[in-house]
Order: structure tokens, then C-alpha cells, then sequence
């Protein structure tokens, strides 16, 4: 293995028909062993470093190169996936079109098939993987029952199966529960420390993921802004992106509290120590260091059409049960469930993965029938899933949405400038808020349909584009639409949500207000909910409540 295993040199990149390049002149050295969390905006080159890692880019996604790279001593404009498959892994940020089994067992033991590996391996190494990811209870299942957390832990168990030494990762835990993300990054740092394995993780939840980095590369416009230890990073964004900053790093900068921290552990030592010497907190770092601190997100307006909403009820499931069809028999998704949505509600699912949430909403949608209970949703409901794929089936984004309404949807979720690329050379987050726009596109001049459902949205969003998202749902709750969201992402939700439902085995364990549910667990919390023991959920609240101490100290 060579020192490096990935070397840049004045690397540019084109995708085919792509106005301007994805990546430019970019000069880059990762070292065997290293542990890298990639950093940026939606579309800011993340996933396509990691393309070229693999050996995708160019030869998959064709386009034009320019410079040079090497992966693995590897020259690129020789080798392609094949070549790179013994000594590189890669999870891509949609799972569902990367695993290719019908079943789950099948699907891990793979890789080792195409090695050759004799079958006592095979079956001890997926074994193995099964067990430290939590799917061997899945290895009897057909890969088309999975839920989108259960599926991208499958697509990386058969990453992970074959002891690859570098292994790439695009949004890993964007998908998985609270648990099952803490225990994958828990399983990366063990696979870089014991196995010596590089990993390169590409993140807008940085929260979840900087306390395992050795080092943070970040991304503007293609081209690589910083490059340094995760502390270093944080104080750097937040002079030059507040919005990449993780919840913690803005309420510190808000209070004028340093060092900045990475993590809970270090947040709860920096407040203790600054308590103990009893200093007040300043006024802030200025606005131009961070002006999120001081106002919320959901402040502004994406000038939507939207106004002079109806009241009424927009979801109501009674005593609901659903159960679906499996190669393992039939199996009870949802248990009895009974809820109630009234327009202009901002509701958000949250849950394990597996415990009901898409089902939930799909059974809202009509796509699938009750076994028993009742669902009704009187003003229409208007789904965007978790997958783009599904919607996605033509090769321009204006053909994917013609006319004023695809115009208007478009400009609504940020893509007014994407109607000519080809929409799976847009990055994650894009093709996300495409789906977006194909799911109200007409709807947003008259009147939009009672309930909104949105599955996983948030996925591949950096923090800027989420508070688009956010804004942009809360104009359409306030004209009289309810907003039901299923989603991982706590910081999301606490921001977001009037209400939180908390599913568990096809069962409504919680229905509350977020600032309850969000704040004083383990999982199901945000970082300044676990920083502040659950006084508050969010940096603007966490600043707040620390002044207010202060002055009554």
C-alpha cells in the first residue's frame, strides 16, 4: 500500500453537458489511515471526490479530466472500478440503486463471491459484518421489503464484508436512526484504528461525525476551502459559512465562548470551565462571524405564492393496522396506530428504522390498504418518498418539469438554475429537492392538497438549503396545508416541528411537543439539547437560557 492512498494534482473535473466543472484544480494528499469527513454545500464537489476515488469518475460518468490522480498507486486514466474494487469500497448516498440481490444475505455475500472466497469465509465474514451493523435479523429478508435506514445498513454491510482498505461513504448516516448512526461512526473509527482502513466520509450533519476525524476537507464551488483538524474547521466556518457550523459551534460563537468545541464531551468541559471562572458571555463574535446565532432559521420567506389557508382535519387513522408481504411471511408494520392532523400543523415522524414512518405515510397516500383500522385524509395528500429515483425518468430537468408550473416548482426548491443538466449528475441534495418540486409541481398557484408528506427530505441538504425547506413548509402550513415529515434529523426537527411523533415496532409510542421529546434523551436530541441536559434544543434557545443564568448569577 502506497503512502498516499489518493493523490490529486491540479484535478479538474466536467460532467458530460455540465455548464462548468464539478471540481477545479484541485490538489490533494490522503494518507493510509486516515479518517477524512468531507465537508460543503449541496453540489460543492463531495460526492464527486469520492466518484473519482473510486475509479467512477471518468470512467462511468464520462465527462472531462483534467491534471492527474492516483488511487492506490492506481493512475486513473488506466483503471477503472474494476481495478479498484480489491482495495476500495463505496456506499453511495442512495442506496437503493446500488444494491443489486434479491435478498439481504445474498446481497452482502457478494463481494466475496466475485473474489472467490471459499463458502466457510463467506459465511463467517458476512456473519460477522451482519452482527456489527444489526442486520442479521435481516439476512432472511428480500432486499425490496427494506425499509431506506434498513437498506443503506445492508449496502454497507457489503462495503464493509470485504476488509477493503480505503472506504468511501456519501451522507452515511443520513438514513439511519439516531443508534444505528452513533454505532456506524463507532464501527469506522474501530475499521481505521484496528484495521488501519481509510475512510472518507462525506457529511452535512456534522454534528454526528467531526469527534471521529483526524481532519477536515471542505468544498466551495469545486474547489477545496480548507483542509485541517476539526477545531481549526469550525472556527474557520464560522468566519467564512456560519451554515456549515455545527449547533454547538454557533451557540458557542453566539455567547463569545472559546475554544470552539468539537462534540458534547468537549462543549460540557468548555461551559464548565467558563462558569467556573465566571465570565459572562459577550455579546457574540460580530455579525459577520456568526450571524445564525442570533435569529432563528425559519425566519424569511421564499416569496411563495401561498396564502389564506383552510382549517379542517388533514389526517385521521383509527386504531390503524398494515401489514405486508414477505418472503419471511406477512409481517405487522403497523400496530393499532391512531392519530390525528389538523391543517396548518407542522408534524414530524421520527423512530428506529423499520418502525412504521414511510408506511405511515404511503397508507395516507393510498398506495397501500389497511388489514384493519381506518385512514382517511380528506384534502388529498401529496407524497414526496425517500428515493428520487422513483420519480426521477428523464435525462433533462425542464423535461422532468415543463411549462410555468415546472418553472415555479423549480424555483421553489432552488433548482431554477438546473433545468438543463442531466438530473443524475446532480448531487444528492439536488436530486432530493427535485423530487420536492415534482410533488407540488401545479399545485402551488391554487390550492395544495390538505396533507404534504415528505419522506426523508433533508437528505443530502446542507444547512442552508434546509432552511429554504423549512421556511418554504412553513408558508405552505400557514395556508392551510398540514406538513408531515419523516426524518433522522433532529436539529431539523427541532426547528421545524409544532408537534413530534415517535414511532417504535409499528407503534405510537409519543405525540408531544418537540421541546419534551427532543430534549432529554440520549438519542432522540440535539446536540444543545445534550450539552444543556435538556434545557434547550437549539443554539438561539441555548444562548438565551445561558445569558439569563448569567445575569442571575
Amino acid at each position: 500500500m502506497p503512502e498516499h492512498v489518493l493523490e490529486l494534482e491540479r484535478f479538474s473535473y466536467r460532467y458530460p453537458d455540465a455548464a462548468g466543472p464539478a471540481l477545479r484544480d484541485v490538489d490533494l494528499r490522503i494518507g493510509a489511515g486516515e479518517m477524512v469527513v468531507l465537508s460543503g454545500r449541496s453540489g460543492s464537489g463531495k460526492s464527486t471526490l469520492l466518484r473519482t476515488a473510486c475509479g467512477l469518475i471518468p470512467h462511468f460518468h464520462g465527462g472531462d479530466v483534467a491534471g492527474s490522480a492516483q488511487v492506490c498507486g492506481f493512475d486513473l486514466r488506466d483503471h477503472g472500478p474494476a481495478d479498484l474494487g480489491a482495495v476500495v469500497a463505496m456506499v453511495a448516498q442512495e442506496p437503493e440503486v446500488q444494491v443489486v440481490s434479491s435478498t439481504v444475505r445474498s446481497e452482502i455475500e457478494l463481494p466475496l463471491e466475485i473474489r472467490g472466497e471459499a463458502p466457510a469465509v463467506r459465511a463467517r465474514a458476512v456473519e460477522e459484518v451482519a452482527l456489527a451493523l444489526g442486520v442479521e435479523r435481516l439476512l432472511g429478508r428480500t432486499t425490496a421489503s427494506l425499509s431506506g435506514g434498513e437498506l443503506q445498513r445492508v449496502a454497507l454491510a457489503a462495503a464493509l464484508v470485504g476488509r477493503p482498505r480505503v472506504l468511501l461513504l456519501d451522507e452515511p448516516t443520513s438514513q439511519l436512526d439516531p443508534v444505528a448512526g452513533d454505532e456506524l461512526l463507532g464501527l469506522l473509527r474501530r475499521l481505521n484504528e484496528e484495521w488501519g482502513a481509510t475512510v472518507l466520509i462525506a457529511e452535512h450533519r456534522l454534528e454526528r461525525c467531526l469527534t471521529v476525524a483526524d481532519r477536515v476537507i471542505s468544498f466551495a464551488e469545486g474547489r477545496v476551502r480548507f483542509d485541517g483538524p476539526p477545531q481549526a474547521f469550525l472556527e474557520s466556518t464560522l468566519e467564512v459559512d456560519p451554515a456549515l457550523a455545527t449547533p454547538a459551534a454557533t451557540m458557542f460563537a453566539g455567547l463569545g465562548i472559546s475554544p470552539i468545541p468539537v462534540g458534547v464531551k468537549a462543549a460540557r468541559r468548555t461551559l464548565a470551565e467558563h462558569q467556573a471562572a465566571g465570565a459572562a458571555p459577550r455579546d457574540g463574535c460580530g455579525e459577520s462571524r456568526s450571524p445564525i446565532a442570533t435569529h432563528a432559521f425559519d425566519s424569511g420567506s421564499l416569496d411563495s405564492p401561498l396564502s389564506g389557508g383552510q382549517r379542517g382535519v388533514a389526517l385521521d387513522a383509527r386504531n390503524l393496522w398494515i401489514e405486508l408481504a414477505g418472503n419471511d411471511g406477512r409481517r405487522r408494520v403497523l400496530r393499532g396506530v391512531t392519530v390525528r392532523v389538523e391543517r396548518g400543523e407542522r408534524v414530524v415522524l421520527m423512530g428506529r428504522n423499520g418502525a412504521g414512518k414511510t408506511t405511515l405515510m404511503r397508507t395516507a397516500a393510498g398506495v397501500l390498504q389497511p388489514a384493519a383500522g381506518s385512514i382517511d385524509a380528506p384534502g388529498g395528500v401529496a407524497l414526496a418518498p425517500q428515493s428520487p429515483a422513483d420519480m426521477i425518468v428523464r435525462d433533462r430537468v425542464a423535461d422532468e418539469l415543463p411549462g410555468d408550473a415546472g418553472v415555479e416548482a423549480l424555483a421553489l426548491v432552488g433548482l431554477s438554475g438546473a433545468r438543463e443538466a442531466d438530473p443524475r449528475d446532480l448531487s444528492g441534495g439536488e436530486r432530493q429537492r427535485l423530487t420536492l418540486a415534482l410533488a407540488v409541481a401545479g399545485r402551488t398557484a391554487g390550492a395544495m392538497p390538505g396533507l404534504v408528506c415528505l419522506d426523508e427530505p433533508t437528505r443530502g441538504m446542507d444547512t442552508a438549503r434546509k432552511q429554504a425547506l423549512r421556511s418554504w413548509l412553513r408558508e405552505v402550513a400557514g395556508a392551510g396545508s398540514a406538513v408531515l415529515v419523516a426524518t433522522h434529523d433532529v436539529e431539523f426537527a427541532a426547528r421545524f416541528a409544532t408537534r413530534v411523533l415517535l414511532l417504535g415496532e409499528g407503534e405510537l409510542l409519543a405525540d408531544g411537543d418537540p421541546a419534551e421529546i427532543l430534549a432529554g434523551g440520549w438519542y432522540f436530541a440535539t446536540e444543545v439539547a445534550r450539552i444543556l441536559d435538556g434545557a434547550a434544543v437549539t443554539p438561539e434557545a441555548g444562548i438565551e437560557l445561558l445569558r439569563q443564568r448569567e445575569a442571575s448569577a
